[in-house]
C-alpha cells in the first residue's frame, strides 16, 4: 500500500488502518461517532493526502477546462475555486472535482485518490487544445482542517487575514513558519474551515503546530470513517457511491454544477441539454427513515406495496440524533420533498420521507 507523509503518526496514535484507494489510511481514532461530533462542535483535521492534483497551465489551459469540465472556469476570477465534474462521453460522470485558479493561465486540478489514474488518462486523452498538464499527486500533502473553531485557530498560525477569504476561496502565504501553503475555504464536512496543501517536506512541522495549537479548541485527528457520515449528513455525493459513469449530473441533482452557457462546448452537453429538456426518469434523493434503522448502499427502495421504485447509494445512523438517513435513485415520481417511500432492509420493510 502506498502512504501519506503522516502515515507513521496514525500509526503511532492508535487508529484503525485500512486500504482505501490504494494508501494505507486511517478510518477512525476514538470511534466514527465521537469524531463526528468533534468536527460538528470543535475542530478536527483529516488527512487527505491521498487525494489528486493536477496542474494545468498555458494559453489554452482555460479552452482544456471548458471542454472537459461542466462548470463555467470562465466564471472564475483569481483566487477563487469551483466543484465540477468531468463527463464521460456516454452520460456518466468520470470524476467530481474541484477547480482552483490560481493566475491566468495557471489552474489546480483536485481529484478523488480512486481515480487519479483514471482522471489523469481521461485529460491526457482528451487534451486536444494542447494544455500544459502535470501531475502533482506524489508531490503535495493536504489536511483538512474543519469545525466551527477551525478558522480561529488556524488564524493564530498565519499573517494571511482568513476572515477575507470567501467560501470557496483561497490563498496562498505562510503557515506555521512555511511557506507557500495554500489555505483554501472548502471542505466536505459542511462544518466550516479550510484545506491546506503543501510540500510534502513541511508535513510533520505542520501537523505538530496544528496539534499544538489546537489544544485549547479540543482538536482531534478523524478517520475516513467520520468524514463519510459528515459529508453524508450534508447530503454530498460521494464518487462509487452516488454518482460513477453510468449516473448523469441531471440525475444526481448536479444541475447547478452544469452550465449550458454560450461560450462553453462541453463534453456531453447536447446529451446533457437532451436530458434536460426531455426529463429524467431517476434521481438522486435524500430520505430519512421514520423507524430505527440503518439504510446501507445496495439496500433497495420500494414502494408501499413492495415494488422496487431505487436502490440506496449511501446511509448511515447519526451519531447524535439517532436516525437512520440515506442517499439513493428513486424513480422521479417519488423525488419530491415529503414523498413517503421505503428501505427494504433483510425482512423489514421501513418507512423513510424524502428530504431536501
Amino acid at each position: 500500500m502506498k502512504t501519506t507523509p503522516f502515515t507513521e503518526i496514525h500509526i503511532s496514535l492508535g487508529a484503525k488502518m485500512h486500504e482505501f484507494a490504494g494508501y494505507n489510511m486511517p478510518i477512525e481514532y476514538s470511534g466514527i461517532n465521537n469524531e463526528h461530533l468533534t468536527v460538528r462542535r470543535a475542530v478536527g483535521v483529516f488527512d487527505v493526502s491521498h487525494m489528486g492534483e493536477f496542474w494545468v497551465k498555458g494559453p489554452n489551459a482555460l479552452a482544456f477546462l471548458q471542454k472537459i469540465t461542466s462548470n463555467d472556469v470562465a466564471a472564475l476570477t483569481v483566487g477563487k475555486a469551483q466543484y465540477s465534474c468531468f463527463p464521460n462521453g456516454k452520460g456518466g460522470i468520470v470524476d467530481d472535482l474541484l477547480v482552483y485558479y490560481f493566475e491566468p493561465e495557471k489552474y489546480l486540478l483536485v481529484v478523488n485518490a480512486s481515480n487519479i489514474e483514471k482522471d489523469w488518462n481521461w485529460c491526457m486523452t482528451n487534451n486536444s487544445e494542447k494544455a500544459e498538464l502535470e501531475n502533482a499527486s506524489d508531490w503535495m500533502a493536504q489536511l483538512a482542517v474543519q469545525g466551527p473553531k477551525a478558522t480561529e485557530m488556524l488564524q493564530k498560525l498565519t499573517t494571511v487575514d482568513l476572515s477575507q477569504i470567501p467560501y470557496y476561496g483561497f490563498a496562498v502565504g505562510d503557515f506555521a513558519g512555511i511557506d507557500n501553503v495554500i489555505l483554501s475555504n472548502t471542505g466536505y464536512t459542511g462544518a466550516g474551515g479550510f484545506e491546506l496543501y503543501f510540500y510534502p517536506a513541511h508535513a510533520l512541522k505542520i501537523w505538530e503546530a496544528l496539534f499544538s495549537t489546537g489544544a485549547e479548541y479540543g482538536i482531534k485527528p478523524i478517520g475516513l470513517g467520520a468524514r463519510d457520515s459528515l459529508r453524508l449528513e450534508m447530503g454530498y455525493c460521494l464518487y462509487g457511491n452516488d454518482i460513477d459513469d453510468t449516473t448523469s449530473p441531471i440525475e444526481a441533482g448536479l444541475g447547478w454544477i452544469t452550465k449550458f452557457v454560450d461560450h462553453k462546448n462541453f463534453i456531453d452537453r447536447p446529451y446533457l441539454e437532451k436530458q434536460l429538456a426531455e426529463g429524467i426518469t431517476r434521481k438522486l434523493v435524500r430520505f430519512e427513515l421514520k423507524e430505527r434503522g440503518i439504510p446501507r448502499h445496495g439496500y433497495e427502495i420500494i414502494d408501499k406495496v413492495g415494488n422496487k421504485i431505487g436502490d440506496v447509494t449511501s446511509g448511515i445512523m447519526l451519531p447524535d440524533s439517532k436516525k437512520g438517513i440515506g442517499m439513493g435513485y428513486v424513480k422521479i415520481e417519488y423525488s419530491r420533498p415529503d414523498s413517503v417511500i421505503y428501505v427494504k432492509i433483510r425482512a423489514n420493510q421501513l418507512e423513510a420521507v424524502v428530504i431536501k
